[in-house]
């Protein structure tokens, strides 16, 4: 398989039909929030790939991905069937989104980019800048980051599924509170920008990652 083999630390449920997984990371790992590993692994005979975006703040000696877990998929299930000490291969970083803790953010998420969402919240806050996340989902995850954001001052607003109004309007309420970071899939991403347009901004500001 090609890639680095790495430990899978941990695996926990963060939502519904949602686990995060702590994997060790190689030597010279240098991923900033923002950023993706292609993951690799063995699944009934078969070797299957699938792009994840990094969802903890920093990278020490481990670092956190967050699996949306999708029954019928290929990879998903058997990532949230894990118990930790197997082994998997990732390549990476890649991706020109990142985040180097030097500005105010807003981070916005639909579905499973409530992940790096969070990730870089934290690491603007850790950062002592200012952080707001919108995300639109019916069964948000992370929330116990969500509600400690909350606590330290960050800005959350949780969207329910389909009010794009709703959306639209927190988007254009925070057109001028920090640089946008938008993650989720296509429709969703689509939606943000038509917002950020909507309120008098330019889309080609922001940075958007479109899950497909």
């Amino acid at each position: 398989m090609d890639g680095t083999e790495v430990t899978v630390e941990t695996v926990r449920e963060v939502g519904t039909d949602t686990v995060a997984l702590e994997l060790t990371a190689p030597e010279e790992f240098d991923a900033l929030p923002g950023q993706f590993v292609l993951l690799g692994a063995e699944v009934d005979g078969e070797e299957v790939t699938r792009h994840y975006t990094l969802s903890s703040p920093s990278v020490e000696e481990t670092f956190e991905i967050t699996v949306g877990v999708d029954p019928e998929g290929d990879l998903s299930p058997w990532l949230a069937d894990l118990e930790g000490g197997e082994t998997v291969a990732i390549e990476g970083p890649f991706g020109r989104i990142s985040y180097e803790r030097d500005a105010d953010v807003v981070a916005v998420a639909g579905g499973p980019g409530v992940g790096p969402a969070v990730a870089i919240a934290e690491a603007a806050h850790e950062a002592d800048y200012d952080a707001a996340v919108v995300y639109q989902d019916d069964e948000p995850a992370h929330r116990t980051r969500l509600e400690a954001l909350e606590e330290a001052g960050a800005d959350v607003t949780l969207v329910d599924e389909g009010d794009d109004e709703r959306l639209a309007a927190a988007v254009g309420e925070r057109l001028e509170d920090g640089q946008f970071y938008v993650f989720g899939f296509g429709d969703f991403v689509e939606a943000v920008a038509d917002a950020i347009e909507g309120a008098g901004g330019d889309p080609d500001d922001a940075l958007i990652e479109n899950f497909g």
